[in-house]
């Protein structure tokens, strides 16, 4: 007895769903993978975004006791930042970051400094502090593995602007003291010999995952006190 049309076109049918199911389950995955990149992107491209749009002069840093002390005639600069916080701060003009440090924090703890990374940026427990002979080492990261941090915590997303001659200032106990950019570069996670002082030179090490959003390498930017 011959087939029936519906008969022949059965085998087709079947293999025409099968395929149109293939289809969208790689278009949903597709779809997924773009919206866990634009996820932990965006803190990255919106800090990026932000720094092109932006006036390219140095906003003035001062403290409110400077600020304070200007004649009552004279007028505040336009562009000025003041310090988050003056017991232990940190501000950069080039990229506009402007962040409280949190001191003594182990940078072996993930536990801890992922908790610290969502309220500022952290001094490694047993460097210097700002002043001190020795090397004042400040971190924050942007890695896959630290999704709240990163929420949080864009402040060194833009280091990779910096240059040398640059300039950096840390707030210590109501003391400012600037550093200037002396190295820039990008190492291997393993390479930890950034954290040690140098005799006889008061320095200041930044660091962060890099590429931004990424944990693969670290960008350690160095800089030399200048005061």
């Amino acid at each position: 007895m011959p087939l029936t049309e519906e008969e022949k076109n059965q085998p087709a049918t079947a293999t025409t769903k099968k395929s149109n199911n293939l289809r969208r389950a790689g278009s949903f995955l597709v779809a997924a993978a773009i919206l866990f990149l634009l996820w932990n992107f965006y803190p990255a491209l919106l800090e990026e975004g932000r720094y092109y749009l932006s006036p390219k002069n140095n906003p003035k840093v001062m403290t409110k006791e400077e600020a304070a002390a200007l004649p009552k005639d004279a007028q505040l600069p336009k562009n000025v930042l003041e310090p988050v916080d003056e017991n232990f701060g940190i501000i950069i003009p080039k990229i506009s970051a402007n962040a409280k440090v949190i001191p003594g924090v182990d940078p072996n703890n993930s536990a801890q400094y992922q908790k610290v990374l969502t309220q500022g940026v952290a001094q490694a427990k047993d460097t210097a502090l700002p002043g001190e002979d020795g090397n004042v080492f400040i971190f924050a990261h942007s890695g896959l593995d630290f999704y709240e941090a990163a929420r949080y915590n864009a402040v060194f997303y833009l280091l990779n602007k910096m240059e040398k001659g640059d300039d950096i200032f840390l707030f210590y106990q109501g003391q400012k003291i600037r550093y200037t950019v002396s190295e820039t570069k990008v190492v291997n996670q393993e390479d930890v010999q950034y954290y040690n002082d140098q005799p006889g030179r008061k320095t200041l090490t930044l660091m962060t995952c890099w590429p931004a959003g990424t944990n693969w390498k670290r960008l350690i930017i160095i800089a030399e006190q200048a005061n």
